[in-house]
């Protein structure tokens, strides 16, 4: 049996930030439909991994791959396309907090439409019902006109995954995105996501603070310790001692 392509690969990528190497010698590769959850310590390379993934970020040195093209090659031209088959999901929302939530949820449109229809979109609200269903998917279909800012964190987190189901991408990729959430509201938005991702047929590739969270929604996970991958295994095999060594205080000297 033949395995499909891979939706992502990094090819030995290694990413420098002045003196400060974020990850060193990566390679890996995700394929369609999984769930990859990237869990660590602060500081290991999740949210760069991420960036590197999105197109965002451009490594230091080797490739990344994306929906069949060459990241780190390509044109920007190239570049902005494939961005616009991937929607990305952050800890901080990245909504615009004094507009009405459906602006923010269309805002996952904006790749598709022409600069004109966007502007308009501002002062008269366009494709309303598509706008509500994704409210609908997310549970807060009450909330299309309200103000972004009088939403709670748990809200204004599924205004943010309703606009990347408005964008309608390949692949999601979500920051820390639960973690400035409490428990409890932790797991309802990771139990949202991978039941969208599941009923879409998506790829979600997040990263996550909580190993709990991360065996729960995920079927497999990658650690990063020190900028580089102590391992990549199915969940359901990730063992204590796996999560100590991971967590372990690196020596002194």
């Amino acid at each position: 049996m033949t395995l499909p392509a891979p939706l992502f690969e990094l090819r030995q990528v290694t990413q420098q930030f002045d003196r400060s190497l974020a990850l060193r010698n990566i390679t890996l590769q995700i394929f369609p439909g999984e769930r990859v959850a990237l869990v660590g310590s602060s500081g290991t390379g999740k949210s760069t991994l991420i960036q590197l993934l999105n197109g965002t970020l451009l490594p230091s040195q080797g490739e990344v791959w994306a929906l069949g093209h060459s990241l780190s090659q390509g044109s920007s031209r190239q570049r902005r396309q494939v961005q616009r088959q991937i929607g990305t999901i952050y800890q901080q929302f990245h909504l615009v907090d004094t507009l009405p939530v459906i602006h923010n949820v269309n805002a996952g449109r904006l790749g598709q439409w022409s600069f004109f229809k966007a502007a308009v979109s501002l002062l008269y609200p366009l494709e309303v019902e598509a706008a509500a269903k994704a409210l609908h998917r997310v549970g807060i279909p009450e909330k299309l006109y309200a103000r972004t800012d009088q939403l709670s964190g748990g809200q204004q987190q599924r205004v943010a995954i309703a606009r990347v189901l408005r964008q309608d991408p390949v692949a999601i990729l979500a920051d820390e995105p639960v973690s400035s959430l409490d428990p409890e509201l932790s797991r309802e938005v990771m139990a949202l996501l991978r039941e969208l991702v599941q009923e879409m047929g998506k790829t979600l590739v997040i990263s996550l603070h909580s190993i709990e969270l991360a065996q729960q929604y995920c079927d497999r996970i990658i650690g990063l310790r020190d900028g580089t991958i102590l391992f990549d295994i199915p969940s359901f095999a990730l063992s204590a001692e796996r999560i100590r060594d991971l967590y372990r205080l690196r020596e002194p000297g």
